[in-house]
């Protein structure tokens, strides 16, 4: 059975942080309470040397019935104790891939990749929600991560996984295939300009006639349009697109 220190491996092994260390990234508080209220997304930020929360946000949609305060005390054991017994697994298993990527990273570069996976909590009463985590690496202590921020978010996909790093100013991404458990690296998504303003325009209640009117445009030339976003964000219906277009950045 899963515990808490499982999420805790040789890769993500923290040396010693002084306290005098904590008072310095105290202002980030100020910084990511302020940030988390102009979004809807909750925040976190994860301490690897300490083994828990450093900070909650305030955000009542992903804490399942908890205040930020019973979060952040949790720790890790939010997760045991609010996502699928079966989905456990997989999230070790990001955990794992996602340091043992890290790990080979220049540590002067370590800060400017992101991890995003998909994953169920069940918030109680209620159906379970798949949603997005982002992980971003905030410090280092030495070579290793010692404070990442974490995002979460609904999630565009319906399924949990789909893990993938993208790197700032880079223009690939790379996936990770449970199969062979290894990462392999691809092309990044780029929308057309055409293929954006049908999202922009979805995301404003516009149908796809309504569309059609505004860019001057056939309504099959629109349908082919969203056609393609599809195929390209892997999606299923606008709403997904839309979606994983915000999330990603791609608009």
């Amino acid at each position: 059975m899963a515990k808490k220190e499982s999420f805790f491996i040789k890769e993500n092994e923290v040396g010693f942080v002084p306290d005098e260390e904590y008072t310095y990234v105290e202002p980030y508080v100020q910084l990511l309470d302020a940030f988390a209220r102009t979004t809807y997304k909750s925040i976190y930020v994860i301490d690897y040397f300490r083994k828990d929360f450093f900070y909650v946000s305030d955000n009542p949609l992903f804490l399942c019935g908890l205040s930020p305060e019973e979060v952040r005390r949790m720790g890790y054991d939010f997760y045991l104790r609010f996502v699928p017994e079966p989905e456990i697994p997989l999230l070790l298993e990001i955990n794992r891939a996602g340091f043992t990527f890290t790990e080979s990273v220049p540590p002067a570069n370590r800060l400017e990749y992101t991890l995003s996976y998909d994953f169920h909590i069940k918030p109680s009463p209620g159906k379970p929600l798949l949603i997005n985590h982002k992980i971003t690496p905030l410090r280092l202590n030495g070579n290793k991560v010692w404070l990442s921020l974490c995002t979460v978010s609904f999630s565009s996909k319906t399924k949990p996984g789909n893990m993938e790093i993208a790197r700032r100013g880079y223009t690939g991404h790379w996936k990770y295939s449970p199969v062979d458990r290894k990462w392999h690296e691809c092309a990044r998504i780029i929308l057309k300009e055409e293929e954006k303003e049908v999202l922009r325009l979805s995301m404003q209640g516009y149908t796809m006639k309504d569309i059609s009117e505004h860019v001057s445009k056939s309504l099959d030339t629109v349908k082919t349009y969203k056609r393609r976003i599809f195929e390209k964000l892997e999606v299923e219906n606008i709403t997904e697109a839309i979606s994983y277009a915000i999330n990603n950045n791609l608009l």
